[in-house]
């Protein structure tokens, strides 16, 4: 059944309807998904589809605040050593000798004694003591003098 044609050239609207309604029969006679063809498989292992994977967003924090830093210098540097090697050391080689926490590295007592003291040092050799502490020999630049260091901190 042709649809019918108006003087304009535009089809009716009751031959619309009735194609509307004929897709409609065959479509509950027949199924929509009656001829899916079956997908070929070119490979014996299945390998599971990537989804979306969304990023985390969570509802609080799980830390309340952020963690204070754990080595600073107040924790780094125990204690100034004031022994008679210790003196030989601050008067004859310009090294000032403390004890420092057991995990502080060298780096972070070299950092520490410029914090604390406001000097440059330039070498820092460590020792573990028999008792557990260890000590640290810190070698001051040459623009800095160990007993002046020494007097300001208030040992000597």
């Amino acid at each position: 059944m042709a649809p019918t044609k108006t003087p304009k050239g535009k089809t009716t609207k009751a031959s619309d309807k009735d194609s509307k309604a004929k897709a409609a029969k065959k479509a509950a006679l027949h199924g929509t998904h009656a001829h899916a063809a079956r997908k070929v498989r070119y490979s014996v292992s299945f390998h599971r589809p990537k989804t979306l994977r969304l990023a985390r967003n969570p509802k609080y924090p799980r830390k309340s605040i952020p963690h204070a830093p754990r080595m600073d210098q107040f924790r780094t540097i125990v204690s100034p050593l004031n022994t008679e090697s210790a003196m030989k050391k601050i008067e004859e080689h310009n090294t000032l000798v403390f004890i420092t926490d057991i995990r502080a590295n060298k780096r972070q007592i070299k950092d520490a004694v410029k914090k604390l003291y406001d000097v440059q040092a330039a070498k820092v050799n460590t020792l573990i003591r028999p008792d557990g502490k260890k000590k640290a020999y810190v070698r001051l630049t040459a623009d800095h003098d160990a007993l002046d260091v020494a007097n300001k901190i208030g040992f000597i």
